[in-house]
């Protein structure tokens, strides 16, 4: 089993509904390659630089397992994070 941690930031300017839908959409993603153990919102934090004209975010985190391979897994995760516009920046990495 390979567990996984994703920090999200998405556009300040979204409303709460929009982020509930995007919010719902990523678990949908994730749980079709394996299960989200944990997700904290964080909420609207200043980031440490200037990302596409914005100087505050919106936090994410997920915690999750799969049983797949990562380049299948993480990799098709990765890609449906980069076609939402609403997504400033996103890192995941593999926990021990």
């Amino acid at each position: 089993m390979y567990k996984y941690e994703t920090v999200i930031l998405l556009k300040p300017s979204l409303s709460e509904e929009r982020i509930k839908k995007i919010k719902a959409e990523i678990e949908n993603k994730i749980n079709s390659v394996g299960k989200v153990t944990k997700n904290e919102d964080i909420g609207i934090k200043k980031t440490a630089y200037e990302i596409q004209k914005n100087k505050e975010a919106y936090y994410i985190v997920y915690k999750y397992n799969t049983n797949k391979e990562p380049k299948d897994s993480v990799k098709k995760i990765e890609q449906f994070y980069r076609t939402l516009e609403e997504i400033l920046r996103f890192i995941t990495v593999k926990e021990e």
